[in-house]
């Protein structure tokens, strides 16, 4: 390879906050590594984002133990990706929840992803010897499911495609506050080499429409009131669109990969180059952007291997 993709030379520890965003409910969020989010009820607890490893999801379980003593008894997983799933074992919880295509991601692509993402990322796959496998979920849906902890409800839904094809929010209504994973970011760039691109707007317009009064996104600060909701939910939509646009003009007069790569930092640098892992993300999110505007709906399969592939073709 010419040059380590940006995340391989990330190596720096991220200072951890653990804002409460409603009544028993929390954000986790590590200066744009992946957040997770605390739900706790009358008499248990549900975790949403298991983090990479266990050895990370043990400083989530530590910021727990700081609020509650209440066992965690759900995990809710937003989508496959391994950062997100692969400390799952750590917390014990009898119930893993995802949505029916996340785990028909999972069977589809689960290792490659793991084996890309441990590439990508080594700080955060530290400890990655006590990974027991793939995360998969006791419990899955189509569109929609409730849990009750205690009398407190959560509402689990997929709106639709977005970061991926299975992408699930959470909501808590007593307190109208939403877990969107990595469908809205803050100050940080979406990853979008799994997207939908022509789906993700609609996703944000769903969102938009419960008028939440703080949001846990994917990575990014915690979102209080209404007018940083909204900020962040069009910020990532001006994100994904800024992404596509020119990727898809190079692709209808029939450019190349590299000629679409240029294209997308010429109309994104100068709005994103400062956000969280933004060279990281680019390559990726021009290379899906690229083949979404040539027709192939369903991402192809990162591997470790294309991985390079792609970022040679980048470099030349």
């Amino acid at each position: 390879m010419a040059k380590a993709f940006a995340s391989q030379g990330d190596l720096s520890e991220k200072t951890i906050s653990f804002t409460e965003i409603g009544r028993g409910l929390y954000a986790f969020t590590a200066e744009g590594d992946p957040n997770s989010g605390v739900i706790i009820g009358d008499d248990s607890v549900m975790i949403i984002e298991a983090q990479a490893t266990p050895r990370l999801a043990q400083k989530v379980i530590d910021c727990v133990r700081q609020v509650t003593d209440k066992p965690i008894t759900h995990l809710a997983l937003t989508h496959y990706h391994a950062v997100r799933v692969l400390g799952a074992s750590a917390y014990g919880a009898d119930q893993i929840l995802m949505s029916d295509a996340g785990r028909a991601m999972v069977a589809e692509r689960g290792q490659e992803d793991w084996d890309s993402e441990f590439q990508r990322f080594p700080r955060l796959f530290e400890g990655h010897e006590s990974i027991p496998g793939l995360t998969w979920p006791t419990t899955t849906f189509s569109k929609s499911m409730t849990v009750y902890l205690g009398n407190r409800r959560v509402d689990l839904m997929h709106l639709g495609r977005a970061h991926t094809a299975g992408d699930i929010v959470i909501h808590v209504p007593d307190e109208n506050v939403m877990f969107t994973g990595d469908i809205v970011e803050y100050h940080s760039a979406c990853y979008c080499g799994d997207g939908h691109f022509a789906d993700w707007g609609d996703t944000l317009d769903a969102i938009k429409l419960f008028g939440v009064d703080a949001i846990a996104p994917g990575r990014g600060d915690a979102l209080m009131g209404q007018e940083m909701v909204n900020a962040a939910i069009e910020n990532t939509r001006d994100f994904v669109a800024s992404t596509y646009a020119p990727a898809a003009r190079v692709a209808a007069r029939g450019g190349s990969l590299k000629a679409a790569w240029d294209a997308v930092r010429a109309a994104c640098d100068p709005k994103f180059s400062d956000y969280a892992i933004y060279e990281h993300c680019l390559p990726f999110n021009v290379a899906r952007a690229y083949d979404e505007a040539r027709g192939i709906d369903t991402p192809r399969i990162w591997t470790a291997q294309r991985d390079i592939d792609m970022w040679e073709a980048l470099q030349g």
